[in-house]
């Protein structure tokens, strides 16, 4: 099955899209996919800590995705 994730901040930077499709197995949580997208983009690793959204509400690691769901990868904002 298909999700898309977006990616924002210095996520986007590091994927180099602001979105990626993404093929994920059944019963796969964001745990999961989000330890994919690490292997796949070197530097996203490196990031203390995400929040995480699936079609726009906050969600734990354990949550499971369903075929066309937007899972959205927000970093730690910095600002002064």
């Amino acid at each position: 099955m298909e999700i898309s994730v977006l990616a924002f901040g210095i996520a986007r930077d590091i994927i180099k899209a602001r979105s990626v499709v993404l093929e994920v197995s059944d019963g796969e949580s964001v745990a999961g996919v989000v330890a994919r997208l690490k292997q796949q983009y070197d530097g996203l690793e490196k990031l203390p800590s995400v929040l995480l959204a699936v079609n726009e509400e906050y969600v734990e690691d354990s949550y499971v995705v369903s075929q066309g769901d937007e899972l959205a990868i927000i970093p730690p904002v910095s600002g002064g």
